[in-house]
């Protein structure tokens, strides 16, 4: 499923996945810089209910995550909430999600878009070459990561899975959920890394107040 091989006439939606515990500006700046250059109908933002790399996630609960989505999101018309892995009661996999949506929408080009981290772990995902059938890749780089290292991470994967895998030209935020959860429960400020409507939510329900970590 190449790039060469897509007919202009086919929706393109974007997939912006993740635990989003908390959504930051990180993911936001992803969403529309990967809605601006792949000239993209709308990005869904789709938080995983029980992801398989995070099974012992210690943080907000499933509806405090979407949420937290939610506000993020809410002055943005083309980036739209989706529970397509909130209702699963095992582990989401990311092809699993892939299969329904392609089957539901098969006029639709989806690009996942993940960091260079997940692009270099990518092969340890479950079944990458049926991901990389049903959806194109996008691959943000970050500032930390030689360009050399990426592109041979990309070569390696199109060559192994024909995977279409395009790079996702963005200023990198060097942030994490994690370290805004470090803050928020040391009482440390959030403010410009967190939308404001999501830190007075963290706020208003004491979220990551009591982490051990």
């Amino acid at each position: 499923m190449s790039g060469e091989k897509r007919q202009e006439n086919r929706r393109r939606i974007g997939i912006m996945g993740g635990t989003f515990d908390p959504i930051h500006i990180g993911h936001l700046i992803l969403g529309e810089n990967a809605y601006q250059q792949f000239e993209l109908e709308k990005v869904l933002f789709m938080p995983s209910g029980n992801p398989p790399h995070k099974a012992d996630r210690e943080g907000a609960s499933n509806e405090e995550r979407v949420e937290m989505v939610k506000r993020a999101i809410a002055s943005n018309r083309h980036f739209e909430l989706s529970l397509e892995e909130m209702h699963d009661q095992g582990y989401n996999y990311t092809r699993e999600t892939l299969e329904r949506l392609t089957a539901a929408n098969p006029d639709t080009d989806y690009y996942f878009i993940l960091g260079a981290d997940s692009l270099l772990n990518f092969e340890t995902w479950k079944d990458p070459q049926e991901i990389c059938r049903l959806c194109i890749l996008v691959a943000a780089v970050r500032d930390h990561m030689p360009s050399a290292l990426m592109d041979e991470k990309i070569a390696g994967l199109r060559d192994k899975f024909h995977a279409d895998i395009r790079k996702l030209e963005s200023l990198n935020i060097d942030i994490s959920s994690r370290t805004i959860r470090s803050w928020a429960a040391e009482g440390r400020s959030c403010r410009y890394y967190v939308p404001e409507p999501v830190i007075a939510y963290m706020e208003e329900r004491g979220i990551y107040r009591n982490l051990s970590d």
